[in-house]
């Protein structure tokens, strides 16, 4: 008897060891099931629906989308006019708090749809995924806003090409009048970590550093010609002010922090 009542105890400890060790042996690389960032961030989202109604696929001739980084709590937002930027939090529960930052401040037909994006950002206080959908969600309302799985986040390679300035923000002189004959444009050819351009006086060439969305430009070096305005100037100066970049169709954004601070398009 008591050895029945020994073989019983010791097969329950086992039990109990090896359930513990198959909790321990999951794999350090996969995400705990309850890790907040576990989904949204690894996505570029597309928006489809706010606040109930249809998000036509692109709104100015962009396609509307929302991007989050897990690296630096930063998101990047466009609803067709101006880059929208700021910082989110995410906890237990999927639930979420955005903060958005200054933008630019450009007026485009269709603002009642970067208004409502805003809005929902400032109103969300968790969300849900399903399959390909992300919703925004606050309390038992509606979802405040609807986004689509376009992809993971975009690659790097998607500066490659030749971009035209059209926005730089900070001059005290309008763009036109710091720009009147030559807009600079800049030209990108990965993984060359290597720009080069024209400064609309200028030709130069900068190098930069690059990881994911994060990147960083070193000083110009361009050739001598003497330039009137301040327009050269601006432009490197403001070149080395970049943190970030965002990529929506055929606009690129350069970001100061949650600024941003330049915008080019693809020529």
């Amino acid at each position: 008897m008591g050895k029945i009542i020994f073989c019983s105890a010791l097969f329950s400890v086992m039990v109990l060891f090896a359930c513990n060790s198959s909790k321990k042996s999951a794999s350090p690389n996969e995400p705990p099931a309850d890790d907040p960032a576990a989904g949204i961030t690894t996505t570029k989202w597309k928006l489809v629906e706010l606040a109930g109604k249809p998000v036509p696929d692109k709104i100015n001739n962009k396609e509307p989308f929302i991007q989050l980084q897990e690296s630096d709590h930063r998101f990047s937002a466009s609803a067709g006019c101006n880059g929208l930027g700021g910082t989110f939090v995410l906890q237990d529960h999927n639930r979420i708090r955005f903060t958005p930052g200054p933008s630019t401040m450009m007026a485009c037909a269709h603002m009642d749809m970067e208004q409502g994006l805003i809005k929902a950002l400032k109103t969300a206080d968790h969300y849900s995924i399903s399959g390909d959908q992300l919703s925004l969600n606050r309390a038992r309302m509606a979802p405040l806003a609807r986004f689509r799985a376009t992809g993971t986040a975009p690659e790097s390679n998607a500066l490659n090409g030749t971009w035209e300035l059209n926005y730089i923000s900070g001059a005290k002189i309008a763009f036109e009048g710091l720009y009147p004959q030559k807009r600079p444009t800049i030209t990108f050819d990965l993984p060359q970590t290597n720009a080069a351009g024209n400064s609309s006086c200028n030709r130069y060439r900068v190098s930069f550093t690059i990881d994911g969305n994060a990147i960083q430009f070193k000083d110009p070096a361009s050739t001598k010609m003497a330039c009137e305005g301040a327009g050269e100037a601006t432009f490197f100066r403001t070149l080395k002010t970049v943190t970030n970049f965002d990529v929506a169709g055929d606009t690129l954004h350069l970001i100061m922090g949650d600024i941003a601070v330049m915008r080019f398009v693809r020529k």
